[in-house]
């Protein structure tokens, strides 16, 4: 294996590979777009409206920016609290080789998209299923990694 790593994702890497994925996508536009409009739409027509419209825009301008992501946020605790075994992960000239508990697989190159950022890789198999690999996990391995997986992505 060129790279391998052993993890256990924490609620917070699952989280952040949730919000990427909704706010990624046509969803989160959408959302961002209705969030916008609301908040143009309260300020502009703040003094004209009731006390009960005035909650609704409130309510509604926190829907997408603090509702949301709590909720996803207590939903990957859930999940994180489900995960009983380790995950080894290894990436190779055959792409990327999976190891969770008894359950093992190997994704080609060709079926993964790679996200690298500030904070971790996210690596996704299809639209809704990935992985994350923080910086926690790469440690001092994480510009060679991402070259690495970028080389291997785009090639």
């Amino acid at each position: 294996m060129k790279y391998q790593y052993t993890y256990r994702n924490t609620a917070a890497e699952l989280w952040q590979l949730s919000m990427y994925y909704t706010y990624g996508s046509l969803v989160g536009l959408c959302n961002i777009i209705f969030t916008v409009a609301i908040i143009v739409m309260g300020i502009s027509r703040w003094p004209e409206l009731s006390n009960l419209m005035r909650g609704l825009v409130l309510l509604c301008s926190l829907l997408f920016t603090v509702i949301q992501p709590i909720a996803v946020y207590r939903k990957a605790q859930k999940q994180a609290a489900g995960i009983t075994a380790d995950t080894r992960v290894g990436f190779d000239d055959a792409g990327l080789h999976v190891l969770t508990g008894d359950k093992d697989a190997v994704l080609a190159w060709s079926k993964l998209s790679i996200v690298a950022d500030i904070l971790a890789a996210l690596i996704f198999s299809d639209t809704t299923h990935g992985f994350v690999l923080s910086n926690r996990v790469l440690g001092s391995d994480r510009a060679a990694f991402y070259s690495y997986i970028a080389s291997k992505v785009k090639g």
